[in-house]
């Protein structure tokens, strides 16, 4: 099989999300979050270094992964790798345009959301009004009536959040991904149903790291470099 140098055919581009980091489907058997991220950001870097791979996240979705990493306390090392070979880069909102398909799309998903929403909303108020202020068997401080508050929140966020962009990170994402012509990584599956409207290329987070692998193995180990 023919092998590959850094200046070969696989020059790419990935806009990385939250996802791709914080699922287990990175870890190999009993790996921890931390070892997992370290393997993953060694694999990162040695693709950049030998292929020219290169890595982007917003600054948006930098600031939510380093503060859930923060509060989970891996260890600094992990700052730095994510700091070293991961650029953060603002997205061109001005510069990149959104075809008009899109934007149709999103009203005519949020007026249908909304309507969804009215429905969970409405079955909850009739279902309260029958609700006492007993305990529900299961817990000794929950009613009834909070019993069906807990479910309304559950059933409201599914109608309203799956599967829709609710959030700057997420628009941010794929702005960056369409301004650099980039590939898609993350386990978000509505990220994933955004990007075919947005004409992105994706892959799943959890087949990420195999993919930078296989990339790896096709270079020459005469030429290869490594993270020391």
């Amino acid at each position: 099989m023919a092998t590959a140098t850094s200046s070969g055919a696989f020059k790419q581009r990935f806009v990385l999300d939250t996802s791709l980091f914080l699922t287990e489907e990175i870890r190999q058997d009993d790996e921890s979050l931390e070892s997992a991220i370290l393997r993953l950001l060694e694999l990162i870097a040695n693709a950049r270094l030998n292929l020219g791979i290169s890595c982007y996240v917003p600054p948006t979705i930098h600031d939510e992964l380093t503060t859930i990493l923060a509060d989970r306390e891996v260890d600094d090392a992990v700052f730095s790798r994510l700091n070293t070979w991961i650029i953060r880069k603002h997205p061109d909102r001005y510069a990149v345009t959104i075809p008009a398909h899109v934007v149709y799309s999103f009203v005519d998903e949020m007026s249908g959301r909304v309507d969804r929403g009215l429905r969970v909303s409405e079955t909850a108020v009739r279902r309260a009004e029958t609700a006492t202020d007993e305990t529900v068997p299961e817990h000794d401080h929950k009613t009834e009536t909070d019993a069906i508050i807990s479910d309304l929140r559950e059933k409201y966020r599914n109608a309203m959040r799956t599967g829709v962009l609710d959030s700057r990170e997420d628009f941010d994402l794929l702005i960056l991904a369409r301004e650099l012509d980039a590939g898609v990584v993350t386990e978000d599956t509505g990220i994933i149903d955004w990007t075919e409207d947005f004409g992105l290329r994706y892959i799943r987070g959890r087949e990420f790291p195999d993919l930078l692998e296989q990339y790896l193995t096709a270079i020459d180990s005469d030429a290869k470099r490594t993270v020391d």
